[in-house]
């Protein structure tokens, strides 16, 4: 009897091809396209896209409503960590609390075996019963950072078809199975800012919520030195992260990085760019993959990345008393911003956990 899966269809070419490639593995495959957008968006054209994929490859296709949870989970959330000086990444979040918890809900409901995305990352389990993510075999679009939330439950129903193959030979694939989404260019922006200008998005958004007093908008304050002299005035903490040289608006006649952004005091911290090198970064709500966790005090070795495209970096894992973790690189790395992800990973690419950095 065949096994069936449920693909989260995005619109784009990935999903498109990780649906058309376990369709001819055997599986009866079905697609999901989950809206996170008001109807009324015109990035909601992703879902004619997945049905015009789905129609193509012959498989049922179901769109799911998730625009309320979507905005709980994701956007508020991702609102407020610029309010408070932080760089989140909401694709993290979105992808543990919306797309597989929402996929398997409906995978149940449907009674599929599996779920599937179009994520470039291998999925494998371990000789300790375990499952993790695995680096893709084309390093240049590995996605296995912005995975490492993912539960063991999670990853036991799921397949990624993609980890094996380079952009280029999925749009062949694409090609000879007549997909048309084909040649459609890939999303380079978050799904909800989509012109990259995330200040203004967090301005709209805070200006339409009832809740005022939660969702307030610092105004300018002072840029300072790291002994707290002021050197300028600063437009408002959301429209700086940390490592930022660009777009400052302020001329001392040498380069200035943003160092830190204290919320509590509606200061920007400005330094040279040797101040903005670290070797300890500390780490919270982390969530382990390849091993079931860390007893306070021990220690493993590992490879470190601290953003999306930093080259991961020997480091060693200090489980802390509080259950946060604190890395030592071997070399300082640069501009670790509170906000975004940590993600350890062993000798042999796999995903150990990841967390939030503090």
């Amino acid at each position: 009897m065949k096994k069936k899966v449920l693909v989260g269809m995005s619109g784009g070419v990935d999903s498109a091809v990780a649906a058309y490639l376990l369709q001819k593995e055997g599986y009866e495959v079905c697609g999901v396209t989950l809206r996170t957008l008001g109807e009324d968006d015109s990035r909601c054209c992703e879902i004619d896209d997945a049905r015009r994929v789905s129609n193509a490859l012959g498989i049922r296709f179901y769109p799911l409503n998730c625009v309320r949870d979507f905005e709980k989970e994701v956007m508020a959330p991702f609102v407020l960590s610029y309010l408070e000086g932080r760089t989140p990444n909401p694709c993290i979040e979105c992808n543990r609390y919306i797309k597989w918890d929402k996929m398997l809900y409906a995978a149940k409901v449907l009674q599929a075996d599996y779920v599937a995305t179009g994520h470039y990352a291998r999925l494998v389990r371990l000789e300790n019963g375990r499952y993790t993510v695995k680096k893709a075999e084309h390093a240049a679009k590995d996605q296995t950072y912005m995975l490492y939330k993912l539960t063991q439950e999670q990853l036991a129903q799921t397949l990624m078809p993609l980890g094996t193959y380079s952009k280029e030979e999925v749009r062949v694939f694409a090609e000879e199975a007549g997909l048309p989404v084909a040649h459609k260019p890939d999303s380079q922006e978050i799904c909800f800012v989509t012109d990259g200008h995330y200040a203004d998005f967090v301005g709209q958004y805070a200006a339409q919520r009832e809740e005022k007093d939660l969702f307030s908008v610092p105004g300018p304050g002072p840029f300072v030195d790291e002994s707290g002299n002021v050197l300028g005035t600063h437009k408002g903490i959301i429209h700086y992260t940390i490592g930022q040289r660009k777009g400052l608006g302020i001329a001392l006649g040498h380069p200035v990085y943003v160092k830190e952004i204290r919320a509590s005091s509606n200061e920007v911290v400005l330094s040279d760019e040797p101040a903005l090198f670290s070797d300890t970064v500390l780490v919270r709500d982390v969530n382990f993959l390849s091993i079931p966790g860390m007893a306070p005090g021990e220690e493993i070795r590992a490879r470190a990345k601290v953003r999306y495209h930093h080259q991961a970096s020997p480091a060693l894992i200090m489980m802390r008393e509080d259950g946060s973790v604190r890395l030592l690189f071997d070399s300082p790395v640069r501009a670790a911003a509170p906000g975004q992800s940590a993600v350890f990973y062993d000798d042999s690419d796999c995903v150990i956990g990841g967390g939030i950095i503090m």
